[in-house]
Order: C-alpha cells, then structure tokens, then sequence
C-alpha cells in the first residue's frame, strides 16, 4: 500500500517590498508594521512575521530619552538604521527622516534619504507633510528612493500644531487632509502613514488613493497600523498615547528583576555556586606552593 508523504516545512519567506504593499491593499489584506531600533528587537520583529519595519524619529523619545521628536540627527538614525538591517532580512525596512534633513532643500532631501539606502540598507524612507513636500517626495522618487508620506498628527511639528493633538477633525482640515494624500500619491508616494486622524476621515482616505495607508490611531479603516514598538510592550512608561493598545508591560517585568538582582547582590545570594567557576583542588594546592 502506497503511502502519501505531506511535506511539513514551508518555504522562507520573501522580501517584503513597495509592491507586496500595493497587493495587500488591492486583496483587501491587513498591512502590518512596527518600529524598531536595535538589531535584537529587529530580529524578533522580523521572525514574527511582520511586513515592514520603521526606524522612526520615535527613537529620540523612547530610546535616547529627548522630550520629543526635534533633536535626533541623521547620523543617530543611520546608526540605528545600521543595527536593524543587520537583524531584519525579510520586512521591508523604512527609515524615517529626521527633523531638518528634508525641509532646507531639495537636493538635502535627496541625498539624506539616499544615505539612508547607501550607509543603513533600508529599503525607502518616510518623511512627514503633505503639499509643502511634494517636490522633495518627487525628487526622491526620481532618484530611485520610494518614499512613504505621514499626514496628520506630524511629530515634527509638533509646536506649530501646539502639542501632539488630533488632525482633520473640522471639514476644512479634513478637505486639506485629503488633498494632502491625493498630492503625496500624485507626487508618487508609495504609502502614507496616517497619524491620529478622525476614523471615518482615515477611511474615505484610504478609498480615495490608490497607495496604501498604515494607521496609528486612525481607525480600522486604513489599510495597514503601526505601533512604536516601545509603547506596545510597555518599555516607554513617560506617557501611553490613546490610540496605543499595549500587549505587555516589559517596565514592570524590567523593574521586578533588577530590584531581585540589586537584593541578591546585596544579600550575597548571588552568585551562586552553579554561577561560580573552580579549580581542582589540585591545581590549587599547586599555585598555593607557587606562590609561597
């Protein structure tokens, strides 16, 4: 009698690339995407499962502790852009333009978002605003850099908008929303990152374009969400935006163990033993007459 043998191994997966994100939206498929900054959490992001990797701005706040957004320079992000590529392969990698490598210049704007691709292996960049920026998106693109847009709540610009509040949330502001995307798809954005935005408002967006929208507190209607990974797990414990939904509470688990370590230190519990190297009394007793 034969027998049939069901193989049990699946085959790696592929890069995730602009194309990938082009299809998800058209099956109608969830595009999933997280933030990371050092080559570990890149590693267990990327083994997960996830579609795309931010190395965001955001790590000005919860890794280099700055109040917000505004201080962390380019040669910071490539830095940690470097680390994540080294522990992602799989996930599209997307570096995110940090405050004032874009907006002096088109020709910064070009040659900041190819260092990211040059010195870091990502594989596009994300920089915030909508028409303002529509000549350095093109001009990016132009130069073979796929480019993802952020509309809404724009953390850069944070004390223009007098805080980190809500966007779109009158017709007027919602009718420059939407031209805003309808610009940066024109200008040829390959996403948008939408930011704390009305969700009926994140919605229409997101039927009106032809690119993909990833969410962060924008409502189930977007084609994709983000997270800064911080936030999901609970590491970042200044504050918890609204929109965040945390799986985890890593400070607390973080605190519990090195308030253990700082006890077993000081009690002599640690090390232990089985923590301990030792020598044969043998070649002890030897070095005792060596140096006797």
């Amino acid at each position: 009698m034969s027998t049939t043998t069901v193989s049990t191994t699946t085959s790696p997966r592929k890069k995730v690339t602009t194309l990938t994100f082009r299809q998800k939206k058209e099956r109608g498929e969830p595009i999933t995407m997280l933030t990371a900054y050092d080559y570990p959490t890149a590693m267990a992001i990327d083994k997960a499962g996830i579609d795309s990797i931010l190395v965001g701005d955001s790590l000005a706040m919860v890794v280099l502790g700055y109040e917000n957004t505004l201080p962390v320079t380019m040669d910071e992000m490539l830095h940690h852009a470097r680390a994540v590529a080294r522990g992602a392969k799989t996930a599209m990698l997307i570096g995110d333009m940090p405050f004032m490598s874009y907006q002096v210049s088109v020709e910064d704007a070009v040659r900041n978002a190819g260092r990211f691709l040059q010195q870091a292996n990502m594989d596009a960049v994300k920089l915030e605003g909508g028409r303002e920026r529509a000549d350095a998106v093109r001009a990016i693109v132009s130069a073979g850099i796929p480019v993802m847009g952020h509309l809404g709540l724009t953390p850069q610009s944070v004390n223009q908008l007098g805080g980190f509040r809500a966007q779109g949330k009158t017709a007027s502001a919602a009718k420059r929303l939407l031209e805003d995307a309808q610009i940066l798809e024109e200008a040829g954005a390959f996403s948008i990152v939408l930011e704390s935005v009305p969700a009926r408002l994140a919605e229409l967006i997101s039927k009106k374009i032809s690119i993909p929208t990833i969410g962060i507190g924008a409502g189930l209607g977007c084609d994709g969400q983000v997270l800064v990974t911080h936030d999901l797990l609970g590491l970042f414990d200044r504050f918890t935006p609204k929109f965040v939904k945390k799986y985890t509470n890593l400070h607390e688990v973080m605190n519990k163990a090195f308030t253990e370590y700082v006890d077993d230190v000081e009690t002599k519990k640690f090390p232990a033993p089985e923590h301990t190297v030792e020598m044969t009394d043998e070649e002890w007793s030897a070095f005792l007459k060596e140096i006797k």
